[in-house]
């Protein structure tokens, strides 16, 4: 599977939590929002491994400073949800945390 893809990024992220890193599984779109004129992007993560508690008690709290990285850039993040299938929603604003394709210009 090719990691980079033209309509945002599924791969292997790392989420730095309060300063300490947690490798993640991740799949990531980005959109151009017309209302705010800023870039939001939004996907799902999954953990590498299961949780310790601090751990997991960082990653629920509205106070843990999170940033999601690729290869492509980093990014400030926070989680929401967790679906049944032990995916994180995880969304930012501004630059993601992967390269995006430059748009076409031309009209051909």
């Amino acid at each position: 599977m090719d990691d980079d893809h033209d309509e945002g990024y599924t791969g292997p992220a790392t989420l730095t939590v309060n300063g300490d890193d947690v490798p993640v599984r991740v799949v990531l779109d980005a959109r151009h929002e017309p209302h705010d004129g800023r870039v939001h992007w939004f996907g799902r993560l999954t953990l590498d491994t299961a949780p310790e508690p601090p751990l997991l008690t960082a990653l629920t709290s509205a106070a843990s400073v999170l940033e999601l990285r690729t290869d492509g850039g980093g990014s400030p993040a926070r989680l929401g949800d967790l679906d049944p299938w032990g995916r994180y929603r995880v969304t930012g604003v501004g630059r993601p945390p992967f390269t995006l394709d430059e748009p076409r210009l031309d009209d051909d």
